[in-house]
């Protein structure tokens, strides 16, 4: 078409399509639910997909992201208005005050990040611990981004690079690398990644972008404690992370158990993100419910009222998905992922550039992971002596680079701090692109020596 190949023009179609979402958006105020409809429908169109496909595709893609993101954040939301009500996130938030003073709290939020989010999809670690953010904010009067920047930035760098989320579980497969191995090369590459992209990073661009939370959300999930005795430290924690403890179990089992053994399965079962978060919700209602002297008939009142704030961010996330499987399935994915195959570079280079452009075309950091490893693999086998890990890494720092608006975690952070677009693309998108870069410097460097 217009005298291109068609791999040139479904290139040109996407760019012209993503500009156009962020117009309708940033200049025209359409409403990014709707906008990403539109986009996705103009995509299907212009792209050639046969016209009885097109809805099916971004049906797909809604459903699929909130079959699984739309369930997790209803029952964190419910999770963080519980621990917030009973001022179970007051007692965290104090502590860690406490523990590393005003001045150093970022440093808190990332640490406690990077440990939570070890065993946690991102999104899971995202509303367990968002309530943090906005209390600790308000208690310090430290920026919203100062504090923000470094929780995200210690989620994003577990989910990237380190075992059991399933991009890197699933590279693993993909090249033959060895689960331990990866595992430990994983958190040496990720742990000064993320301060560099959190606390470093985030001091800086809290300069220029302080943050404006939404009082509706503040009011939610940072409000003052009505009760005068709050909940134990160690409690608070307990029930917290009681997903995390069982997400682990769940991978233990998965690693040391064979497949169809009982009790393999009833830990698939129980260390299910959704069971895990379920399970610590109904333990919430008593440690920051009965216990703290909330009657049922008031924790109904209030798992009711958390889910208002949230319906127009699920909205919103569920068109993301629909306009990223739009982007896979009319094939804008699989050019950038071949073309990037024919430069003829570095293995472990080549695996990053790889997930990083499909990352960029897609905006799914584990359909970039595993595809790319998908389409690298069978370079590998002609190269000797790669290291396998390594590959692994690098597919995952890969697939975190340059998260713009086709990827539904760009839109949970825009609408949970309140920023626009732009500030968005400034603070949220610069530090995940500075965690792909860096973490694909360390990886190069660990290259050397392993």
């Amino acid at each position: 078409m217009f005298g291109m190949s068609h791999e040139s023009y479904l290139l040109l179609d996407a760019v012209v399509t993503i500009i156009g979402l962020i117009v309708l958006i940033t200049k025209f105020k359409v409403h990014p639910f709707i906008a990403l409809i539109i986009a996705a429908g103009f995509l299907g169109l212009t792209s050639g997909m046969p016209v009885d496909k097109i809805i099916k595709a971004f049906q797909d893609g809604f459903g699929g992201v909130l079959g699984f993101v739309g369930i997790i954040l209803a029952l964190g939301t419910m999770l963080g208005k519980m621990m917030a009500e009973s001022g179970g996130a007051d007692q965290i938030a104090q502590t860690l005050i406490r523990a590393f003073g005003k001045e150093k709290v970022q440093w808190a939020m990332m640490f406690a990040a990077f440990l939570v989010g070890i065993p946690l999809f991102f999104e899971i670690g995202f509303v367990l611990l968002i309530p943090l953010v906005f209390i600790v904010a308000r208690r310090t009067g430290v920026s919203l981004i100062k504090i923000g920047i470094p929780l995200l930035a210690g989620l994003s760098a577990v989910h990237g690079l380190v075992p059991p989320h399933p991009g890197p579980l699933l590279a693993i497969g993909v090249f033959g690398a060895d689960i331990g191995k990866t595992i430990l090369y994983g958190l040496i590459v990720a742990l000064p990644t993320a301060i560099i992209a959190g606390p470093i990073f985030g001091t800086f661009i809290a300069k220029y972008i302080p943050g404006n939370p939404s009082q509706e959300l503040v009011d939610q999930l940072a409000r003052e404690s009505e009760h005068k005795s709050l909940p134990s430290f160690s409690i608070t924690l307990i029930t917290v992370l009681l997903p995390v403890f069982l997400m682990l179990l769940k991978t233990f089992a998965d690693i040391g158990l064979p497949d169809g053994h009982i009790v393999r399965n009833w830990m698939d079962m129980i260390g299910h993100p959704i069971s895990a978060l379920l399970l610590a919700l109904l333990l919430s209602l008593y440690t920051f419910g009965h216990r703290q002297g909330i009657h049922s008939k008031q924790i109904l009142k209030l798992l009711d009222a958390s889910l208002a704030p949230t319906a127009a961010i699920i909205l919103i996330i569920g068109a993301g998905g629909g306009f990223k499987q739009m982007l896979v399935t009319s094939g804008v994915g699989d050019v950038i992922g071949h073309m990037a195959v024919n430069a003829q570079i570095n293995p472990i280079l080549l695996a990053w550039l790889v997930a990083a452009v499909i990352r960029v075309a897609t905006g799914s950091a584990t359909v970039a992971t595993i595809t790319g490893a998908g389409i690298v693999v069978p370079v590998v086998g002609m190269i000797p002596g790669v290291n396998r890990e390594l590959l692994v890494l690098a597919t995952g720092a890969g697939s975190l680079i340059l998260s713009h608006v086709n990827d539904a975690g760009f839109w949970l952070v825009k609408q949970y701090f309140n920023m626009t677009v732009a500030e968005t693309f400034k603070t949220w998108t610069a530090m995940e692109t500075i965690l792909s870069v860096v973490a694909l410097i360390f990886i190069m460097l660990l290259s050397l020596v392993v």
